[in-house]
């Protein structure tokens, strides 16, 4: 399966947006889910969003439901997630990663991941 590629972060103000990409190889299995997790300094990586790669049904931790969305282009095996009114304690480093569908579990190992900055 081989690990994700992630891509897309930067430096940002407080209220500003950024769209990051998770390129994979595709899926062994037909019905599975990705998820975007984030890792701050000193802090456990949490996931944040995740989508089931059949059926596009969604789920985000309360941390960022109603600004970020997460999405897919599975004609280009590649899950995407805008992320907009950003605030400072959204920095973190961004990975993407196979997951059980319903739960942050991971099932794939992580790539290099992609960091987000946001300043006030």
């Amino acid at each position: 399966q081989g690990d994700p590629v992630e891509s897309g972060g930067g430096s940002v103000q407080a209220g500003g947006s950024l769209k990051l990409s998770c390129a994979t190889k595709g899926y062994s299995e037909r019905s599975t889910c990705m998820g975007w997790f984030r890792q701050a300094p000193g802090k456990a990586r949490e996931g944040v969003a995740a989508i089931h790669t059949t059926n596009n049904i969604t789920y985000y931790s309360d941390s960022v439901k109603g600004r970020f969305a997460i999405s897919q282009d599975n004609a280009k095996n590649t899950v995407y997630l805008q992320m907009n009114s950003l605030k400072p304690e959204d920095t973190a480093m961004y990975y993407c990663a196979v997951v059980r569908c319903g739960s942050w579990y991971t099932l794939s190992s992580w790539g290099q991941g992609t960091q987000v900055t946001v300043s006030s």
